[in-house]
């Protein structure tokens, strides 16, 4: 399936910080059937038993991944979570490249509601989840950081050159 955008990412996220040495370093595209996807490797440092990743890892992508998703329909526009269900199919591995795969449901002038589903590379579903967002402006979000809008707003690495996913 053909990309349409790349999103940007951020400094110092746990699932897109570029500069987080301890993150995902997620990146995520728009495609060509309003989904988003995301592609990602978690690591050794993000398990829990050994051979699988932490649960509130792969929670933390889902939510990621349906929190972007609006971005689609509504660019420019920022939510917190309000409500976060999570179904954990089969244990997710490390050092393994994934993708989450994000779709909004339905929206409202106050919130968002999705769900997304990290599969394997050959599409074996391993974990899903939905969540409904309030709509915030990143001020409200993070009142008291004096946060600049390019540093939650950093192009993709040069070195990126996806353009099609499956």
């Amino acid at each position: 399936m053909k990309v349409l955008k790349k999103q940007t990412v951020s400094h110092d996220c746990i699932v897109c910080g570029l500069d987080n040495p301890n993150g995902v370093k997620a990146r995520f595209y728009e495609m060509e059937d309003g989904s988003l996807i995301s592609l990602f490797t978690f690591k050794k440092h993000h398990q829990s038993y050994p051979e699988r990743t932490h649960g509130g890892m792969i929670t933390a992508i889902i939510d990621e991944t349906i929190g972007r998703a609006i971005w689609i329909k509504k660019p420019g526009s920022w939510g917190c979570t309000i409500k976060l269900s999570i179904e954990y199919h089969k244990g997710v591995p490390y050092d393994v490249p994934l993708k989450c795969i994000g779709v909004i449901d339905s929206m409202s002038s106050l919130t968002f509601k999705g769900h997304a589903e990290i599969r394997t590379m050959g599409n074996v579903l391993l974990a899903r989840g939905e969540a409904l967002y309030m709509f915030l402006p990143l001020d409200t979000i993070a009142p008291h950081s004096h946060l600049d809008p390019g540093d939650v707003n950093v192009p993709c690495p040069a070195d990126d050159n996806v353009e099609e996913i499956d």
